[in-house]
């Protein structure tokens, strides 16, 4: 199965948080040991930095160090933001909230056919995307 993961599960996956199952990162380590990594939408990249500047994201290592470990292609596969996505953002259901980032990597699991790992309560409940 291909996943698209959360920027929160990405960043409680990579720093060890108690907030993700071991089942799921058990998982998505396997999925980086056999070469096949979880797919991350680059907004999450922008939000991660978000979350760092307003002290919401604490990491041991300065920023730029830990973005270019956690980006790195052996750990994440980093899909685009493109034309599909963009199209795929039109086809959202009307009562989909409106956070830019939400919606774009929603857009982004139904675009390119991911199942999308989340525990964000507003993704599950409006059934717009296969979940993990």
């Amino acid at each position: 199965m291909s996943v698209l993961i959360d920027t929160h599960i990405w960043i409680w996956w990579l720093t060890g948080q108690r907030e993700l199952s071991s089942k799921k990162h058990e998982y998505l380590d396997s999925l980086a040991q056999a070469g096949h990594p979880p797919s991350l939408s680059a907004i999450s990249l922008w939000e991660s930095q978000m979350l760092f500047c307003k002290g919401r994201l604490t990491l041991s290592i300065d920023f730029a160090s830990w973005l270019s470990q956690a980006a790195d292609p052996e750990v994440i596969r980093l899909v685009p933001l493109d034309s599909s996505v963009v199209i795929a953002l039109n086809e959202l259901p009307g009562n989909f909230h409106g956070d830019p980032a939400d919606r774009i990597i929603v857009a982004t699991a139904r675009a390119h056919s991911l199942t999308l790992m989340t525990e964000d309560k507003g993704i599950r409940r409006s059934k717009s995307v296969k979940i993990f």
